[in-house]
């Protein structure tokens, strides 16, 4: 009897999805929906949900059949590197604008160096919806 119970409680756990690229994915590309499947299994620290995924851009080169992880993937760039962008330097009512060329590729909210085209010097700032640098401090 007791063997009985032991066998009904100690139940079959559950098995879940695990998300894995359906083809080969290059790194800086946006993931879409035909670009996932799902596979029975779980795998630790694999994404199980495709929603965790779509419209997000993959960092590294990801592979058919293979697990995509979180740290796999990340917000799609808004700036490129080398790209030409309009910093903007706001303090109070003194609002001061130039362009710089941006020595990296960033998303929304990723801090960027930009060289000041004027003065080639190297300034940082964040970056914005818009793909424009906002400087709160002179001083970076």
């Amino acid at each position: 009897m007791r063997l009985l119970l032991l066998s009904t409680l100690a139940a079959a756990p559950v098995a879940a999805d695990t998300l894995v690229a359906a083809r080969a994915i290059r790194a800086q590309s946006v993931i879409m929906p035909e670009d996932l499947a799902l596979i029975s299994g779980d795998v630790l620290g694999a994404l199980g949900d495709p929603a965790d995924a779509l419209g997000l851009e993959a960092r590294v080169m990801l592979y058919a059949g293979r697990p995509i992880r979180a740290n796999d993937l990340g917000a799609p760039a808004v700036i490129e590197r080398n790209q030409i962008v309009v910093v903007h330097y706001r303090n109070g009512p003194v609002m001061i604008a130039m362009e710089g060329r941006a020595l990296a590729r960033g998303a929304v909210g990723d801090r960027l160096r930009v060289m000041n085209l004027g003065s080639r010097s190297t300034i940082s700032g964040v970056v914005t919806e818009d793909g424009r640098l906002e400087m709160t401090d002179l001083l970076q």
